[in-house]
């Protein structure tokens, strides 16, 4: 068995595995995008050395972008095998693929012009609506938690509960007479809706390829990082200003909204007007909605008592620009979650650009921020950043709330995978490299082998 690591190998982006039988056939483990600085991101143009035409299956984790975003790019390059995933990724890799192609064919469309009237070359778009639209039609073959699927003869693969968001898995495989773990990205423990992470039942593996996002640190508690919200909330309102909330469409939002509801019913909440001003982040509400099959059992029981866990009253939708560009003239009492999550696109650009000004507002983050993005420029304290090619002061009071995080932690993922039999080797991917190598020496005094993995490296097991 060969292993290509074609994306987070000393990143945190771009998760994608090649995996190749000694038979020859292939697989693929995700086929996301690379997010960050453009040295990084200029990876998604790279051809990665694969003939995707003899690709058999690709095998998805869950559906944020820098693990499903180039699934698209495969239709141009031949791919037709399947695609297996949960029920649940689905439905939302759908919603992340078009809204991808659809920011994609917008920004290009504004470096044309710029570039034509430079007189410099066009560029293309990574991929358009139709790549997403196609691809989506692969989508065939969906696959339940502890079903045993056989890719092929002697590749089999069982999917399990990850609990990072809606629908998002782990990988068992035994293949060649070996055991390998894949963990996607593990989820953080005691969250709303949807399941903790399910323990690993194949305990004697003798791979893991283990995520290593916070492999350097320690999340605060869910009801910690509750009251952190609640009181950057209460004090941006007394200032009188308003309250942004850059967050991921998927999960982290339905997550604030969970508890923003709850805040309210309890009387806790001031006076304010709640704008979910994301289009992509109200339709995976719905799929939330349809996918009650992922909820833990607290969220099931709130749904037999007969309440929608994200609607409260004050909680006003804007699916418009039209309507997400009337909300800059409310300068007092708004609380605004928009996408992205790390402020490189979307919505709250426009918020930012209005408030991060203003000494009486504030900007919450609620998840992570990776090297280069403007919420890493902006929580690293820088006092003057760009937005859209405007030098805008950074005096907004600015909060950081870690334990929001969908990500499991290092004290987690350390619990997580002590139940692999000692001497397994663990290859430490999708982290920046303190992260990683501080994992690797961590799962190293626990009696495991650590490697951290180079981009493009192809190795044997």
């Amino acid at each position: 068995m060969k292993i290509k690591f074609l994306g987070a190998a000393k990143t945190v982006t771009g998760s994608k595995y090649l995996l190749t039988h000694k038979s020859g056939r292939k697989v693929i483990i995700d086929f996301g995008m690379f997010q960050g600085p453009h040295e990084i991101e200029k990876r998604n143009r790279d051809d990665f050395g694969v003939d995707f035409t003899s690709v058999d299956a690709i095998l998805l984790t869950h559906a944020h972008l820098d693990h499903v975003g180039m699934l698209p790019v495969l239709s141009k390059k031949g791919f037709n095998g399947k695609i297996i995933a949960t029920p649940a990724t689905y439905d939302i890799a759908n919603i992340v693929l078009l809204d991808s192609a659809h920011l994609q064919q917008e920004e290009v469309e504004t470096e044309n012009r710029r570039r034509m009237r430079r007189g410099e070359p066009q560029v293309e778009a990574l991929y358009g609506v139709k790549d997403a639209t196609e691809i989506a039609r692969k989508f065939l073959y969906p696959v339940s938690y502890g079903e045993t699927i056989e890719v092929f003869p002697d590749f089999n693969v069982t999917f399990r509960d990850a609990g990072h968001i809606l629908g998002s898995s782990f990988l068992e495989i035994e293949t060649e007479g070996k055991k390998l773990i894949f963990s996607g990205d593990l989820g953080n423990y005691n969250k709303p809706v949807i399941r903790d992470p399910q323990p690993i039942s194949l305990t004697d593996a003798d791979f893991v390829f283990l995520e290593s996002t916070y492999g350097n640190r320690n999340h605060k508690s869910i009801e910690e990082s509750k009251h952190e919200l609640l009181e950057a909330i209460k004090e941006t309102y007394r200032r009188g200003g308003n309250a942004l909330i850059p967050s991921f469409a998927i999960e982290r939002t339905q997550d604030i909204l969970y508890f923003l509801r709850e805040f309210y019913e309890r009387g806790k909440l001031p006076p304010v007007k709640v704008f979910l001003d994301s289009p992509m982040a109200i339709e995976t509400n719905t799929i939330f909605r349809i996918h009650k099959e992922c909820y833990d059992e607290e969220a099931r029981k709130l749904i037999e008592e007969g309440k929608d866990l994200f609607k409260f009253p004050g909680l006003k939708i804007t699916r418009s620009v039209q309507a997400s560009k009337e909300i800059n003239y409310v300068k007092h009492g708004a609380v605004i979650i928009a996408g992205s999550g790390m402020c490189t696109g979307g919505r709250i650009k426009h918020h930012l650009k209005h408030n991060l000004w203003r000494e009486e507002s504030s900007v919450i983050f609620v998840g992570y921020q990776a090297k280069g993005t403007l919420g890493r420029k902006i929580v690293d304290g820088e006092k003057v950043v760009k937005i859209y090619g405007e030098e805008i002061a950074v005096k907004a009071r600015i909060y950081t709330i870690g334990g929001f995080s969908a990500h499991a932690d290092r004290r987690e993922l350390l619990s997580w995978l002590s139940s692999v039999k000692k001497g397994a080797t663990v290859f430490h991917v999708h982290g920046e490299e303190e992260s990683l190598n501080a994992m690797k020496e961590a799962v190293e005094s626990m009696g495991y082998k650590g490697y951290i993995p180079e981009y493009l490296e192809e190795i044997e097991i």
